[in-house]
């Protein structure tokens, strides 16, 4: 059971991510866009499309998830703060209450491991 649970968890923190990079190259310009508007380089997208993407699979494979981890939690709690930083509108405040969750949830990755059924343990 904890193995399957595992899984879960880490196929339902990986799903954000994954989806995440794809719906950024099918929209690369609306997302450059969104990001200048916030004072961030178009040049960082290719690799937060890698991250996303690569990283959210090593997660859901369990291939070196605990090294992925990390740079995503960084990744999720930099983005918390950039994009859902005004704390005034209760709508961000709940996005980015959600990015603490989430990295929350690769550091408890990174401490305890991908679980059994991970590509790292064939």
């Amino acid at each position: 059971m904890t193995a399957a649970t595992s899984l879960l968890g880490r196929a339902l923190i990986a799903l954000i991510f994954i989806l995440a990079g794809v719906n950024k190259i099918q929209g690369y310009e609306t997302t450059v866009g969104y990001m200048q508007q916030f004072g961030v380089p178009a040049l960082l997208l290719p690799g937060t499309i890698a991250l996303e993407i690569l990283g959210g699979l090593a997660v859901l494979a369990g291939f070196y998830s605990r090294l992925a981890a990390i740079p995503l939690a960084v990744f999720t709690l930099l983005t918390g703060i950039i994009f859902h930083g005004n704390f005034a509108d209760p709508v961000q405040m709940v996005l980015f209450l959600k990015n603490l969750a989430i990295a929350g949830g690769f550091l408890l990755l990174f401490a305890h491991g991908p679980g059994a059924w991970a590509v790292n343990n064939k």
